[in-house]
């Protein structure tokens, strides 16, 4: 299969560079990492030890695939969407953070899939990610039900041993991935923990809190996602990941702007137009943004 991996940063190499290994792959990302793989090619190591060598560039206008793999910051999102519209793709599919799907659907006329990714990835250097936990990618139709461009796409990643489940179920797990976002990205920046700690220490408690109010959120909006689930999700990522840092710790750390409108700016708009009470997102949401606007990031 052609894939193009639109923002090839730590996730988009580390999934790029994994279907590297059966299929022919174009990441598309910013220099120096992507000069470095056209010089020397891309090198995983950590949980996984891989060296491939994809076609690395830094405009992604005017291309052509079977599938474009989105994983750019979420804020980016309307840029991704806007040079993907200048080429031709089969399929579209979101690995992103929040709920960015429609966005890239009012853009696109390919058929866009929803995914998730799990595996844990860390920038090392030009040309070197690490991979800091193996999980899975799901992929499905974004309105739910049997997709069979979810299907070809499932048994590519497949194909190139990449763990990947295909999901008839998107919509509600939409909204647990935007769970788990919400419970750990903020809390863990805000504490300067890494992953297990902020569930297992005194943030626990805004974690879960953020994570039932998502899921009030999603039955606000019609998607059956029981309050259970959704603090089993947080929890059981937070020790998946243990010793991982989340995404928005890491920007923190690196006074880089956040995701901060994605996740928490979600649940909050939604929460708005339905009526629904979201203190804790709101408020994390609001200390995140107070963060940034005090260092010109927004």
């Amino acid at each position: 299969m052609e894939v193009l991996v639109y923002g090839a940063g730590a996730l988009g190499s580390l999934v790029g560079g994994l279907l590297a290994r059966e299929h022919d792959v174009t990441l598309v990302g910013r220099d120096p990492h992507m000069r470095r793989i056209r010089e020397d090619g891309l090198r995983i190591d950590g949980a996984v030890d891989v060296r491939v060598a994809p076609r690395a560039l830094t405009d992604g206008t005017h291309r052509a695939a079977d599938l474009a793999v989105v994983t750019t910051k979420a804020y980016d999102t309307d840029a991704a969407a806007r040079a993907l519209a200048t080429g031709e793709y089969g399929a579209v599919c979101s690995l992103q953070n929040g709920l960015t799907e429609e966005r890239l659907v009012a853009a696109l006329d390919a058929t866009v899939l929803a995914g998730t990714a799990s595996y844990g990835a860390r920038f090392a250097e030009p040309g070197r990610v690490t991979c800091t936990g193996v999980g899975e990618v799901v992929v499905g139709g974004l309105s739910g039900g049997h997709s069979p461009q979810a299907a070809r796409v499932g048994a590519a990643f497949d194909a190139a041993g990449v763990e990947t489940v295909v999901a008839e179920d998107m919509p509600v797990r939409r909204f647990e991935k935007l769970a788990v976002n919400a419970g750990i990205n903020g809390p863990s920046a805000l504490a300067r923990t890494e992953n297990g700690p902020t569930l297992g220490g005194p943030a626990g408690g805004v974690a879960r809190a953020a994570a039932r109010e998502t899921a009030r959120v999603a039955r606000a909006v019609g998607t059956d996602f029981p309050d259970e689930r959704a603090v089993d999700a947080v929890e059981r990522v937070a020790a998946d990941t243990a010793a991982n840092r989340s995404s928005m710790r890491e920007d923190v750390a690196n006074e880089r702007r956040t995701e901060v409108d994605a996740i928490y700016g979600a649940v909050i708009d939604r929460a708005d137009r339905h009526g629904v009470s979201v203190p804790t997102c709101r408020t994390v949401g609001s200390l995140i943004r107070g963060w940034e606007a005090e260092r010109g990031l927004r």
